[in-house]
This record gives C-alpha cells, sequence and structure tokens, in this order.
C-alpha cells in the first residue's frame, strides 16, 4: 500500500463530471478517481473548512465512530474493476467495511486518517505527470483555491 495526499476536486470538461485527484505522498504518480457532484462537494467543504449548520452524512458517520468508540485508523483503495475503484475503510481493532473511495476520501479528511492504496491500483490507474506539465497542476491547485462547494451543486 501506498499513502496518499488529497490534491482537491475539480469538473472535468466537457462532461461537467467531479474528479477528485489524489497524489502519493512519496512519489510521483497521481490518481484520478470520477466521483459524484454530493462527494466532491463534500469533500470541498471538508478542505476549505466550511462547517455547515447541520452534520452532512459524513459528518454523521464521523461522530457515530466516534459514539461507537471504533476509530477510522485508515482507508484503503483496494481494487479497480471495470474501470470501477473499491476501497476499505480500517476501523478500530481490524475490523474492514467496503466503502466508495469517495465516500472513504471525505470521512478520511474529518478524522484525519491515512489514505492509502494498493499498489496494483496505482500501477493500472495511476498517471505521472511530466516536469513540462507541473504548471498544469499549479493551475489545478490556483483553481482549488477559487472553487466554492456550491459550484458543485447539480
Amino acid at each position: 500500500m501506498r499513502e496518499l495526499s488529497v490534491v482537491g476536486v475539480r469538473v472535468e470538461l466537457p462532461s461537467n463530471q467531479p474528479i477528485v485527484l489524489l497524489r502519493e505522498v512519496e512519489g510521483d504518480r497521481y490518481l484520478p478517481i470520477w466521483i459524484g457532484a454530493v462527494e466532491a462537494t463534500a469533500i470541498a467543504y471538508e478542505q476549505q473548512g466550511v462547517k455547515p449548520a447541520r452534520p452532512l452524512t459524513h459528518d454523521l458517520l464521523r461522530d457515530v465512530l466516534v459514539a461507537l468508540k471504533a476509530p477510522l485508523q485508515a482507508v484503503e483503495i483496494t481494487e479497480l474493476k471495470e474501470n470501477v475503484f473499491y476501497a476499505d475503510l480500517l476501523l478500530g481493532d481490524g475490523v474492514r467495511v467496503s466503502a466508495r473511495p469517495s465516500d472513504s476520501i471525505a470521512l478520511a479528511l474529518r478524522v484525519g486518517a491515512p489514505i492509502r492504496c494498493a499498489e496494483q491500483v496505482l500501477g493500472e490507474a495511476g498517471i505521472v505527470i511530466p516536469d513540462e506539465q507541473e504548471d498544469e497542476v499549479e493551475k489545478f491547485r490556483e483553481f482549488l483555491e477559487q472553487v466554492r462547494p456550491e459550484d458543485f451543486a447539480g
């Protein structure tokens, strides 16, 4: 397993499909995952420090795990089958719960849990951005500073 960090979310044009971009902590590969608008909003809210008046679903799950004393130890993106990513939540004393990567990432951001990815998945879906395209990544980071979570609403 390789640890990843969340670069951010954006909308891929012209399809208007949200995407979360992850990057190896100790490496050069990026992992793009297409996600739903609700999950994109949940990730963007947390990254931007937006606190809704009432808990969102991922906030609720965080609070339930705290109440049950079953902390989220890590998120693991385990497989890629037919262009669908699979992930597990690692809870408490080794309990694994299958979950969508987008939900897992939103939850991990809320509790500060590490996000890891199987080497096989990174080998298959990871991309290396050449140095000459690093300015595109910088533009993406600038975009993330300007985007608002409301931009992902239907």
